[in-house]
């Protein structure tokens, strides 16, 4: 089935093109909610909330632009919503001054495995702002209007992240040696 076709399905509500739609997307999907999540089980939790919410909101797609990226969308919103409605993104300080940047040493001797565990280790408000600035590419200001707070907490944010990771990382160097 073509994916207009199959779009089109789901629009009109039918279950086997919606069925057909997860599988297809879902390891997509999953990879971007194990992004934003604490651990497997809440990505599964943010994976099933996006898929809802896509489900609901299909209708709203006018086939301009990548579906996929439609998508991509509504699952990093669908997961951010939650952390500002849970509110696990409270403001600590926004006095860090200029973005800085920590590059740790020997980043090659880690894992993907070892440093995603890591990413997913940082409090919440650091490990979205890590992965919206660094994995996705969104700027501070785009950050701020996402997470709804200023452009000075993201910078903060940002930067305590990587000092959190590069501490973790030379550790992990220094066990390894």
């Amino acid at each position: 089935m073509s994916l207009e076709k199959l779009i089109n399905n789901c629009k009109q509500g039918n279950r086997k093109a919606q069925e057909e739609l997860y599988r297809k997307y879902s390891g997509v999907l999953f990879g971007m909610c194990l992004k934003y999540s604490r651990n497997k089980t809440e990505a599964e939790d943010n994976l099933h909330d996006s898929f809802m919410t896509i489900y609901n909101k299909i209708s709203q797609f006018r086939n301009k632009g990548s579906f996929e990226g439609w998508m991509k969308r509504i699952t990093v919103n669908t997961v951010l919503q939650k952390y500002r409605k849970d509110q696990y993104l409270n403001v600590v300080s926004e006095n860090m001054g200029d973005e800085v940047d920590i590059q740790p040493d020997h980043t090659e001797d880690i894992k993907l495995s070892t440093l995603l565990g890591y990413i997913q280790e940082l409090p919440n408000k650091y490990r979205l702002t890590f992965n919206l600035y660094v994995l996705d590419g969104y700027t501070h200001k785009e950050i701020s209007e996402l997470l709804g707070t200023s452009t000075g907490t993201s910078k903060s944010n940002l930067a305590r992240a990587k000092m959190i990771l590069k501490e973790k990382i030379e550790k992990e160097n220094i066990n390894i040696a």
